[in-house]
């Protein structure tokens, strides 16, 4: 049974946070919503690990059920007021930067699920307001084999296409192999007024 519903947080957190300033505006808010929904209320952010010799910090985690949670919050340019608050948020590029970063992710919950370091399941939660991520590409394009679009199967071994430039992928020319399979399905998370007012997320358990 699952120590966490995500689904079920996400939606909690979309009734009274629609929309978010930052990706660390988005990580407090959701630490805060399950710090609420469960009974033992313990959350930790930036929670630091050690492995292969480097130190790496998890965006959530839950020390009790030992559940460890990686996120990203992408935007696409949208000025809009709610609650009264004004939120201008940026037009974000870098689409291939950031899909290998959420698989990348992905690998690393499943090195610490698989090891012991934490429970039998992680989470890693995409949220953007930005079409490109949960729509089909259609052109080939360097980062093919990272596409994150609806309905599409993670698996195996995934690299860049082609030979990108070193500037472009510094730090992440190696290829990145998943031990699972996971299937996408993006949810609509909250549509707020504006071209890109609409916002869905994406959520993958690793177990």
């Amino acid at each position: 049974m699952a120590e966490l519903d995500i689904h079920g947080v996400m939606a909690e957190l979309a009734e009274r946070r629609p929309i978010f300033h930052s990706e660390a505006d988005f990580q407090f808010a959701l630490a805060w919503r399950i710090a609420t929904m469960k009974r033992d209320g313990e959350v930790r952010l930036e929670k630091p690990f050690r492995r292969d010799d480097k130190t790496r910090y998890l965006d959530i985690w839950l020390p009790t059920a030992r559940i460890p949670i990686e996120l990203k919050y992408c935007t696409r340019d949208l000025s809009v007021e709610h609650a009264g608050e004004a939120f201008a948020l940026k037009n974000q590029s870098a689409h291939d930067l950031r899909r290998h970063d959420f698989i990348a992710d992905l690998v690393r919950l499943e090195g610490l699920v698989s090891q012991g370091c934490a429970s039998a399941e992680g989470y890693a939660v995409f949220l953007t307001n930005d079409p490109l991520y949960w729509q089909p590409g259609k052109r080939e394009t360097r980062d093919e084999a990272f596409r994150l679009h609806d309905g599409r199967r993670l698996k195996d071994r995934m690299a860049w296409r082609g030979h990108p430039s070193k500037g472009t992928t510094e730090g992440r020319e190696s290829a990145l192999c998943l031990r699972n399979r996971y299937d996408l399905r993006w949810k609509r998370y909250f549509v707020l007024p504006g071209k890109y007012g609409e916002f869905r997320y994406l959520a993958v358990k690793v177990e």
